[in-house]
């Protein structure tokens, strides 16, 4: 049998913001060139990819180099859009287990969890916005953030197909295998299913404020 260890990444809970470092580092990446944005991933990929091999960390078969998987991964992360909205939005997590693909199973589920956690974390930030332009009041935006937090779930099930980005592991002293993934998801796809999981929940309270909700966000 296999046990899931533990998620990686920076997801927090739903109450979680973006902080004033997070955003100066998004405005930093919008304004370097494509050109700049690629060196840096390649640089911190490889950087990242040597400390991983020293670790122990091997690709699977058929996979990508682990500095292509942190190189593509790193130049995802770096791309923002005019709303300081990442394109990509990654989901990451570690199963161990005897059987690999098993353990791989596991952890996909398990970062399908922490992308719906990173997808309410960044609502979360645009409703937050749109409290300070005076486009939602806070009780309307305090409505909105109660159903955003009790639907993780719902976001999760409406995630569709998600690119696996990082594909690795290594074998343990006990020969179990520990399996890293780390999966990507389109933006504009993570924000439609927030949309279906909060408009469906909103709508049920029949208060017009999933209406609302679609004009102040553009969805």
């Amino acid at each position: 049998m296999f046990a899931a260890l533990f998620l990686l990444g920076c997801t927090q809970t739903i109450t979680a913001q973006i902080t004033k470092e997070q955003l100066q580092e998004r405005k930093e990446l919008q304004k370097m060139a494509k050109t700049e944005l690629k060196e840096k991933a390649t640089k911190d990929a490889r950087k990242e990819a040597k400390n991983l091999k020293k670790q122990g960390w091997q690709i699977a078969p058929g996979a990508l180099p682990i500095e292509k998987q942190l190189d593509r991964v790193y130049t995802m992360k770096y791309e923002i859009d005019d709303d300081m909205f990442p394109k990509w939005i990654m989901g990451e997590a570690m199963s161990i287990g005897e059987n690999y693909d098993a353990a791989k199973m596991q952890a996909i589920a398990l970062a399908k969890q922490n992308l719906a956690g990173e997808i309410q974390t960044e609502v979360t930030a645009l409703i937050e916005n749109n409290v300070d332009n005076k486009q939602l009041s806070p009780e309307e935006a305090a409505s909105v953030a109660k159903t955003i937090a009790a639907g993780k779930q719902l976001i999760s099930q409406n995630v569709g197909r998600t690119l696996t980005v990082i594909e690795m592991y290594r074998v343990l002293p006990n020969k179990n295998k520990e399996v890293r993934v780390q999966i990507a998801y389109n933006a504009k796809m993570a924000k439609q299913a927030a949309k279906k999981a909060i408009r469906d929940d909103l709508e049920k309270q029949g208060d017009g404020l999933a209406q609302k909700l679609d004009e102040v966000l553009g969805w």
